[in-house]
């Protein structure tokens, strides 16, 4: 009898302990693996000059955290720029013709080339954008020049127009294939002699979007800039090329990762960005 009262007793123990684990959706850790406040984070972001916000495109909380720290940031800096990958250079007149309340949001909708989550995930920035008059960057290449790049290699762009170069960065581009983003492409081509055009063109998107965030940074202002973490991890992408264009500048990082232990930033995930989003694996996606 005694034997079973204790054996019950572990049982209920075991229970109520696993009951008392509250699941942990998201963590933020700092370059050393600190996991750090919300305050602490702004209070590190909002002295520097550009802020790349490194999202997993499908991610809720990623961009949920984008919206929250682009309210907090323009609470400290009224100087708040904001830019992003889901945009094109070309479509920056459209967006200025939005923002300014000179053409409706079924005309914006209906003529940029939207990707298929932005109502959910990009159009709480833009509203954000609209109400606070901020301006809001296009910083990408038209798509159409960066297939051109994984097709024919990036001298291709040397033949198009002045009036298409103008949504391009500065030409001839150059390209570091030991950067690890892009030498990690050229791992998975396998020898098929592809490979270097496809990074080309991560590395033209990467460069324009550095080209457009300089021109666009204005004095006692931040940039927040929302980007694929690709296009930021490791500390390379758009900022190598942002500080090839202007040496002076400061940024900051973020990136987006998803483990199976949210309460802790697992070893291999420590120094890819200055700070690291832990989400949850299981977490549900917007698309």
């Amino acid at each position: 009898m005694k034997k079973t009262l204790i054996i019950a007793s572990l049982a209920v123990l075991l229970v109520s302990q696993a009951f008392k684990a509250d699941p942990v959706a998201y963590r933020i850790f700092d370059k050393r693996g600190r996991e750090i406040s919300w305050k602490e984070l702004v209070q590190q972001c909002k002295g520097m000059h550009v802020i790349f916000f490194g999202e997993l495109h499908n991610n809720p909380i990623s961009h949920w955290l984008q919206l929250k720290l682009t309210q907090s940031l323009f609470a400290e800096n009224k100087n708040l720029v904001l830019g992003a990958e889901m945009f094109e250079a070309d479509q920056q007149l459209l967006v200025d013709e939005y923002l300014s309340g000179k053409i409706t949001e079924k005309n914006f909708e209906s003529e940029m080339r939207l990707w298929p989550n932005y109502k959910t995930d990009y159009k709480p920035l833009v509203n954000f954008a609209v109400t606070n008059k901020l301006k809001f960057v296009a910083t990408n290449i038209p798509r159409r020049y960066a297939s051109v790049v994984s097709k024919k290699g990036k001298e291709e762009l040397m033949n198009f127009s002045d009036d298409a170069k103008k949504y391009i960065c500065p030409l001839p581009l150059s390209v570091d294939t030991s950067l690890k983003g892009y030498s990690d492409i050229l791992k998975m081509d396998m020898g098929h002699g592809s490979g270097i055009n496809m990074v080309s063109a991560q590395a033209v998107k990467d460069a324009t979007m550095a080209h457009f965030i300089n021109k666009n940074l204005v004095d006692g202002g931040l940039f927040l800039h929302y980007n694929g973490a690709y296009h930021s991890d490791n500390f390379q992408g758009i900022m190598h090329y942002l500080q090839k264009y202007n040496v002076s500048v400061s940024c900051a990082t973020f990136t987006t990762i998803l483990q199976k232990d949210a309460s802790k930033l697992e070893k291999e995930n420590i120094g890819k960005a200055d700070f690291t989003l832990v989400v949850d694996e299981e977490m549900t996606g917007t698309h």
